[in-house]
């Protein structure tokens, strides 16, 4: 079911995530050679729990009955997607790495009424939730390891550009795939973009490559409408596996790989970044 949220539910879905922004960059800018993700971490929880929310994916269940262990996604190099901040790793020059973010905001009462906001009936703790994520370079990273980052970002502006009332999911692909295969990179197909907001992952699959025109997952945007959108580019081959722990995914090439995404709400004549 592709959830529409409200303007009041937007609102404070927009709340959350101005704030989830304002700790993603706050991350990023700890990111340094000699830093470890444990650090990142116990930053994340002390930064959520002052903006008044809760981790998104602290003990989020993951395919194969594993939990995932941190409140943050580290991921780095040829990790996809998924790695987590335990165990620790230090972070050194030359590494990639996306910090990948989700809260659920207000999680309690006080903070709903001093905003006035609506309750999520669809969760327990009342709040609404947002997910972005950005790779950045570790100390000097290489030429090409720039050039992903800087295609994969623009991946990104281009997808939203896309986003508007009446355009489909392939619309988002189409932007993502061309952009992203014209510098021969792959765009990797087992994961994909989501509608976020009532839950952390809900319908519909935002794609990063195209699908049927004719198929049910092909849905045509509508105002009210909240998705993540978050292309993940790998500098070689698209195909990914999964690691030992069950929860990590990476380029099953050993290829650099980076992500980006922005939850975005479809307005009346185009979207919003909600996580800006």
């Amino acid at each position: 079911m592709v959830y529409i949220k409200s303007a009041e539910e937007i609102r404070a879905i927009r709340e959350g995530g101005r704030r989830l922004a304002v700790i993603l960059k706050r991350l990023l800018s700890e990111i340094k050679p000699g830093v470890d993700t444990g650090y990142l971490e116990d930053l994340a929880n002390d930064l959520i729990a002052k903006a008044g929310g809760r981790s998104a994916f602290k003990n989020y269940p993951m395919a194969g009955g594993a939990f995932f262990p941190s409140t943050l996604c580290v991921s780095l190099n040829d990790e996809v997607v998924h790695g987590a901040a335990y165990p620790v790793r230090t972070l050194k020059s030359g590494d990639i790495v996306d910090l990948d973010i989700g809260m659920e905001w207000p999680v309690d009462a006080e903070l709903r009424e001093k905003y006035k906001l609506p309750i999520n009936s669809h969760s327990k703790n009342g709040g609404f939730f947002t997910d972005t994520c950005a790779t950045g370079g570790v100390g000097k990273i290489s030429s090409d390891a720039k050039k992903l980052l800087q295609v994969s970002y623009k991946c990104l502006e281009l997808a939203l550009k896309a986003v508007k009332p009446g355009k489909t999911i392939n619309d988002i692909a189409r932007a993502v795939s061309s952009c992203a295969e014209s510098h021969g990179y792959g765009v990797v197909r087992d994961l994909v973009g989501h509608g976020v907001g009532y839950f952390s992952h809900e319908k519909p699959d935002v794609f990063n490559f195209e699908i049927s025109e004719r198929s049910w997952e092909n849905i045509v945007l509508r105002p009210g409408m909240v998705i993540a959108v978050e292309p993940m580019i790998n500098e070689g081959d698209w195909r990914v596996k999964m690691a030992d722990n069950d929860y990590t995914i990476l380029t099953a090439d050993g290829s650099l790989s980076a992500h980006f995404e922005h939850t975005v709400a479809v307005t009346e004549d185009g979207c919003e970044v909600l996580t800006k």
